[in-house]
């Protein structure tokens, strides 16, 4: 039994049992090991729930990174989806997730604040779409992964609309790029003024 092996064990039991029932008992279990033999490669809960939401976001983690003269826009949504799509592989990727600090990812994230403002974006502005686009992701998600128990739209009065989460979320992104379009195109504005 390895690190790697205990990770995949641990997600296909999230993937079974949701997170809240997610356990160090129950991991073992499965891996038909003694409880405290898991704290070779985890010291704690937290150790092995943080290894489980980076193993979890390697989708996104590996994709390939912005290239010199790609469109930044269709790069921002690009990634903004790709962050969805990869939160999504897992029951209650979101909430894995949530609150972690991404530090094997730090580098990717330079880099990729790197084009933006190589791209004509202002730094500022950059990182707080980033921000903004990665926090509405996952609040996008947590709604959608906890919307299990949604009626039937066929059950809903004709005045309620069915909820439709990838549109809400293209809509809410879309928001989110005009308003960086509209502080670079202000500043290719000043700058050519």
């Amino acid at each position: 039994m390895n690190r790697e092996t205990v990770v995949a064990e641990a997600l296909d039991l999230l993937d079974e049992v949701g997170l809240e029932t997610v356990s160090t008992r129950r991991l073992a279990k499965r891996l038909g090991v003694e409880q405290p033999s898991l704290y070779y490669h985890f010291k704690t809960k937290k150790d092995l729930l943080a290894a489980m939401a980076q193993a979890a976001m390697t989708p996104h983690a590996t994709a390939p990174l912005p290239q010199a003269g790609q469109d930044w826009r269709a790069w921002f949504l690009d990634n903004s989806r790709s962050f969805r799509r990869t939160l999504l592989m897992h029951r209650d990727g979101a909430r894995l997730h949530a609150g972690t600090i991404p530090a094997g990812d730090l580098d990717r994230i330079r880099r990729k604040m790197a084009f933006l403002v190589a791209s004509g974006v202002p730094e500022q502005p950059a990182q707080m779409a980033m921000l903004a686009s990665g926090r509405f992701t996952i609040g996008c998600v947590l709604e959608e992964q906890a919307d299990t128990d949604a009626p039937d739209p066929a059950d809903l009065p004709d005045d309620v609309p069915a909820l439709d989460h990838e549109s809400a979320f293209e809509a809410g992104l879309a928001l989110i790029l005009g308003g960086l379009d509209q502080h670079t195109t202000a500043l290719d504005a000043a700058t050519t003024d």
